[in-house]
């Protein structure tokens, strides 16, 4: 058995200084002893065999019950020196083939009917609204901020996102917007607020819709604002613009087509969409089955040429891509810290393996930032090539407007948890 563990360990580590006590008691050192020290420890032959046996999805569920202890450093430490990338960016070959199986089977993992969605949304969206209280912005952004330096709090980062998004989306007064998968309701409350327009914001969230609703009506946004329980293929009305933040991961590889032929339908003819999603680097690929599992059931990160695609064969025009480097990794460190420094509280509203689950779901997703090259995409997509002005200039002159109106009205922000 230590054996298999020493191979397998050594498949994964190249850099780093990780240290590893088997349920055997067998001390085991990989890497090249770079970096801060880390030491993990198996307490059970049956986490070393399942861990031996499926990796991917087997060593967070162990974390998850206690039975892999993280002894020196954290969890986010470990993964950090896990999550390298090999030297040829492709699955050790011993793990190829589970790779390729679960490629083969990703458009059924993927399924995504209405209602199945919805049963998607509610396993992660759903949860005690206190939750994400605890570890989120003051506006409940949940999605990658906009770090325009890199002291920035996450509160001022993700107002930047909503600036930068809103710059990019060219509005005016009049404009009719429509944000597909509104969240909490931060984005279209900031569009309503300071361009005027009039939004319409769909979610499959209950606990979502409810809490958008009541921020609209506490900031008498309610007469410029509609928030539904509505999946988009429902929808059949013309709007100057789209926003989608961070929902696109959501839709599955089967149905890019359907999601942006609707877009089109929806999108007037002078109109703008700007879509807002992680993307993976590397080409078409499969969720971690654990973050399947236990998180995003249904979810997918797409690569860049899938969406591309997707948007060629429904005929809008991509007018811009931005891709966003880092910036995910910083907001998920900061939410990661925030969410440790209440562990109590969420204990209190779940229990101690919910928290250690929540824990690894946010260390693993900062690494695969850091670590894996993974990014966020922004879309700039119309229907005509005269809509968008030639050069980016716009967007700049735009976003000082906006920061202009917004120190003329901002609130004091409050505490993570507060």
């Amino acid at each position: 058995m230590d054996r298999l563990l020493r191979i397998l360990l050594s498949q994964f580590v190249r850099h780093g200084n990780l240290q590893l006590t088997t349920a055997r008691g067998t001390v085991m050192h990989f890497g090249d002893g770079t970096g801060k020290p880390v030491a993990i420890c198996f307490t059970t032959t049956a986490t070393e065999i399942a861990i031996l046996l499926d990796p991917e999805l087997k060593f967070g569920e162990c974390y998850m019950d206690g039975t892999v202890v993280v002894e020196q450093g954290s969890i986010a430490d470990v993964l950090a020196i896990l999550l390298q990338p090999t030297p040829d960016g492709l699955p050790p070959k011993w793990a190829r083939l589970q790779w390729f199986l679960r490629f083969l089977h990703r458009r059924l993992q993927q399924l995504n009917q209405k209602t199945r969605a919805r049963r998607n949304v509610a396993h992660h969206y759903d949860l005690d609204g206190r939750l994400y209280s605890l570890f989120l912005d003051a506006d409940q952004q949940y999605s990658c901020g906009y770090f325009e330096t890199p002291d920035q709090s996450l509160d001022d980062a993700q107002l930047a996102k909503k600036r930068h998004l809103a710059a990019k989306l060219l509005l005016d007064g009049e404009a009719r917007v429509l944000d597909i998968g509104c969240g909490w309701g931060g984005m279209v409350l900031y569009l309503a607020e300071f361009s005027g327009a009039h939004t319409t914001g769909i979610t499959l969230s209950q606990e979502q819709l409810g809490r958008a609703r009541g921020r609209a009506t506490e900031k008498g946004l309610g007469a410029k604002t509609d928030f539904r329980l509505q999946d988009y293929r429902d929808l059949n009305e013309t709007f100057d613009r789209i926003v989608s933040v961070g929902m696109f991961e959501h839709v599955g590889v089967g149905y890019y087509d359907t999601f942006f032929r609707k877009c089109a339908q929806l999108l007037s003819n002078d109109g703008v969409m700007v879509l807002h999603s992680i993307g993976r680097p590397e080409g078409p690929g499969v969720t971690n089955p654990w973050v399947r599992k236990y998180i995003f059931p249904g979810g997918y990160t797409p690569a860049i040429s899938e969406v591309a695609r997707a948007i060629e064969r429904s005929g809008l025009l991509i007018a811009d891509i931005e891709i966003l480097r880092l910036h995910y990794a910083e907001t998920l460190k900061a939410w990661r810290e925030r969410f440790l420094a209440h562990r109590e509280d969420v204990e209190r509203l779940y229990d101690q393996r919910f928290v250690r689950m929540w824990e690894f779901y946010l260390a693993a997703s900062e690494m695969s930032f850091r670590e894996q090259a993974m990014m966020v995409m922004q879309f700039q997509i119309t229907k005509r090539q005269d809509v968008v002005p030639i050069t980016r200039d716009y967007i700049t002159r735009e976003e000082t407007r906006l920061r202009a109106l917004e120190s003329s009205q901002r609130l004091p922000l409050r505490l993570a948890g507060e």
